[in-house]
């Protein structure tokens, strides 16, 4: 076998000085050709560097990074990484991360506060050097824990209170207001809100600017709770919707997220209900699969990969400050989202 053919875990076990012993030099010019290259001379350096070549040799950064007393990883922990919304958000923070010279641990809560917890323990003792988490309910006392050890927490799609950490997130209040105007100026006065569970914030906040605009019309709406914000969930409620008499059955529905909404759209053709000639859908989010969906869904969209890179960049901001030993005051960036209308709840009645 050639050094070219050497296996991960050999590589692994080669230690710089082994490299030091083949090139015939100090550990120490070693370390100066990865970190300060141009402290050595240019024949030493390509000695060394054809040594790590020869050896097969793969520097441990992270080890290099802990000796130092400065993690380079940043730990972000999602809601749902199954749901595309969440999936932007990462893209968003990840681009920003990595151009700054760090890399990413994800951890997925799966809409389990107590996986939630496990998560950020585990960030915890990993040392990672900066968290961005988009928290379930409330925020977690895991938060206080994780900024007691000196490790800034910046939270996104969720606003933080009292100025606890730095926050990102989208006024969805607003989005449920102009999600619910847009059934009622195209004609439906019976509607109907979908989600949960109520735990959440985005749920209850979404569901608030709908009980707003509806209680301003003078119009009805229906709440129906969901144990999650996901396809099962939606087709669930639209087995509920079909069961009520024709004349009393919301024509108008607005669900929590996209996810649900498209399973609500599932349900209510198989339940033989037509969309939005009997019943008009508007979703939240907008992800990719809203304008593919069978009647492309009319959605709140939110500025996914922007909320994201927002978030990076506050967290960027807070590890900066701490190494420069100067005061960081949180900041809470807030985000408009806006109404993409589709066919799902383009005719009225």
């Amino acid at each position: 076998m050639t050094d070219d053919a050497r296996p991960d875990k050999a590589r692994s076990r080669v230690s710089m000085r082994e490299v030091a012993a083949l090139a015939q030099v100090s550990i120490g010019t070693v370390s100066n050709v990865l970190n300060n290259p141009d402290r050595v001379l240019p024949a030493t350096r390509e000695r060394v560097q054809q040594a790590i070549a020869e050896l097969g040799w793969i520097p441990n950064k992270q080890a290099q990074h802990l000796r130092a007393g400065r993690s380079r990883t940043i730990g972000v922990a999602l809601m749902d990484v199954a749901n595309p919304f969440f999936a932007d958000i990462l893209r968003g923070a990840s681009a920003k991360l990595e151009a700054a010279g760090y890399s990413v641990l994800i951890g997925d809560s799966d809409q389990d506060p107590e996986r939630q917890a496990r998560t950020l323990r585990g960030f915890l003792e990993q040392r990672v050097r900066g968290v961005l988490l988009g928290p379930i309910g409330a925020t977690p006392p895991e938060v206080a824990e994780l900024t007691g050890a000196g490790i800034p927490t910046v939270l996104f799609d969720r606003f933080a209170k009292d100025a606890e950490c730095c926050s990102a997130g989208v006024d969805d209040v607003a989005g449920g207001r102009m999600a619910v105007e847009h059934l009622l100026q195209t004609g439906h006065r019976a509607l109907a809100f979908v989600g949960g569970p109520s735990s959440l914030a985005q749920v209850r906040e979404r569901r608030e600017g709908a009980e707003a605009a509806t209680a301003e019309a003078d119009a009805s709406l229906l709440a129906i709770s969901t144990p999650q914000l996901d396809f099962a969930a939606g087709r669930q409620a639209a087995d509920e919707l079909a069961l009520l008499p024709a004349d009393v059955r919301p024509t108008g529905v607005y669900c929590a997220n996209d996810m649900t909404a498209i399973g609500m759209l599932q349900g209510l053709v198989r339940n033989g209900l037509r969309v939005p000639e009997d019943v008009a859908l508007v979703g939240y989010d907008d992800i990719e699969f809203a304008a593919a969906a069978a009647v492309p869904l009319s959605s709140v969209a939110q500025p996914r990969r922007e909320l994201g890179a927002a978030a990076a960049e506050l967290l960027l901001r807070e590890i900066a400050d701490d190494e420069a030993g100067l005061p960081h005051e949180h900041r809470s960036l807030r985000f408009t989202p806006s109404l993409i209308v589709r066919q799902s709840s383009a005719a009225g009645r």
